[in-house]
């Protein structure tokens, strides 16, 4: 794997993180690797990107349990990821960075496509830092299926100076596509330094808060066919 010591700088996409488990926890989920897609073993206890996810009583007492509990205490959703060899995703972006551990890999990568970068997948007990306001992809082109767990990071709670409310209409053919290459790589950095807050996706609109001193930049990356409404 690709990495570097996770208190650097973060300019890799994938980092190794100080937190991981014994592998032998993943022997013991192979019988019960859920089916293609993406499976949710743990749900929300308030707001869905800022208040931590609790375990799912079906997984209580279960190795899922355990290999949660190996990161920090305040996380985010959790989902088991399955692709299907040949398979990939669309390029995107994410507001909310991803912790991810690999439970089951032969030929499977994490591309950064920014970068150009790509980041061979192993088992290895070991949880990485996914920078995911990189645009990216996963791909997988091996015999067997890829299987990853991906935890969410919980958004910053900023305390905003001179706060704006931004909504933004998500409109035209292909809109999440549109929005998670345009405008997710400058919100996960604007999560980062602060000056965003109250994130709240809802059906064909967006809205946030936003620094004023600020929403010149984000305007900047403003796909023309969306509309945007700005309230003091």
């Amino acid at each position: 794997m690709c990495a570097v010591n996770y208190i650097a700088v973060n300019i890799a996409m994938l980092i190794q993180t100080p937190y991981n488990i014994n592998t032998a926890l993943i022997d013991e989920l192979l019988p019960d690797i859920f089916d293609k897609g993406k499976t949710s073993i743990n749900q929300r206890t308030g707001d869905f990107f800022y208040d931590p996810w609790t375990v799912k009583p079906e997984f209580v007492g279960t190795p899922w349990e355990t290999i949660l509990d190996s990161l920090p205490d305040s996380i985010g959703e959790a989902r088991v990821i399955v692709m299907d060899s040949p398979s990939c995703y669309t390029q995107h972006a994410d507001i909310d960075d991803r912790y991810h551990l690999t439970i089951v890999s032969d030929k499977d990568y994490l591309i950064d496509l920014d970068d150009h970068q790509m980041y061979p997948l192993k088992v290895d007990g070991i949880w990485y830092d996914m920078d995911a306001g990189k645009r990216h992809t996963a791909i997988t082109v091996g015999q067997t299926q890829r299987v990853q767990l991906v935890v969410r990071h919980l958004l910053t709670r900023s305390n905003l100076k001179d706060a704006q409310t931004v909504t933004i209409h998500t409109t035209g053919s292909q809109p999440r596509y549109v929005f998670d290459n345009n405008l997710s790589p400058w919100l996960n950095k604007a999560n980062k330094k602060g000056i965003i807050a109250n994130f709240k996706p809802e059906k064909d609109i967006v809205k946030f808060d936003i620094e004023r001193s600020s929403l010149s930049d984000l305007l900047y990356y403003l796909p023309p066919e969306f509309g945007v409404e700005v309230k003091t």
